[in-house]
């Protein structure tokens, strides 16, 4: 009997977001989503989730701040447009005591099987004006957006000021399966074990970029 052709290819996703970096602050915890185009559909697992408050070290010169918080989700899809990305918010308090951004960003998930760690470089938005700034300080409310998922999306972005804030890794295990049965090359599957995303969500220091 022949053997059918499979319609879809499964993509694996598994790790944890290991931790960060964020000078000056302290107990932070991390808000997180996946973001897929039309063909793609998730099967098991977490689209979403939130991690736990954590604390610097008190008897540690260290500023990374460790949360070690569990990635799993498996996605299947017929092409590779739309590739699945993953958004990161950092969120802690501010000299009030109320729960203030204190970062964003984002990456997709890597191209090729194996383990991967990507740290991803974090940006706030600035107010445009002084006045903007002063009155977002008095009340306790800087700007936020109102779904991070615009970070992964190309359409109705305005244009933005932000300002680089810390950095977050992430580890990634990688599966494939059916990906070349469909004629897509997933590539090798080593890679190095740390690579900087820093071009990642397309935005630099202190720049104006069409969001």
């Amino acid at each position: 009997m022949a053997t059918s052709s499979p319609s879809v290819f499964l993509l694996s996703v598994n790790g944890q977001i290991e931790g960060a970096n964020f000078p000056g602050y302290d107990e932070l915890y991390c808000k997180y989503c996946f973001v897929y185009g039309q063909d793609w559909m998730p099967t098991t697992g977490l689209e979403e989730g939130i991690t736990q408050i954590t604390s610097k070290g008190k008897d540690s010169s260290s500023q990374k701040l460790i949360w070690n918080f569990p990635l799993d989700i498996t996605f299947k899809s017929t092409n590779p447009s739309g590739w699945p990305q993953l958004v990161l918010s950092v969120y802690g308090p501010d000299l009030f005591g109320n729960d203030v951004v204190r970062g964003y960003g984002a990456t997709h998930i890597p191209l090729t099987p194996g383990k991967h760690t990507r740290i991803i470089p974090m940006f706030v938005p600035e107010p445009t004006w002084r006045l903007q700034k002063f009155t977002s300080w008095l009340w306790g409310r800087r700007p936020e957006y109102t779904d991070p998922k615009v970070l992964a999306q190309g359409e109705g972005r305005e244009v933005t000021r932000v300002r680089s804030q810390g950095f977050v890794t992430v580890i990634f295990n990688i599966i494939m399966k059916d990906v070349k049965k469909l004629g897509y090359d997933s590539g090798p599957t080593t890679s190095p074990n740390t690579q900087p995303c820093a071009t990642t969500s397309g935005w630099s220091t202190e720049e104006q970029t069409n969001l």
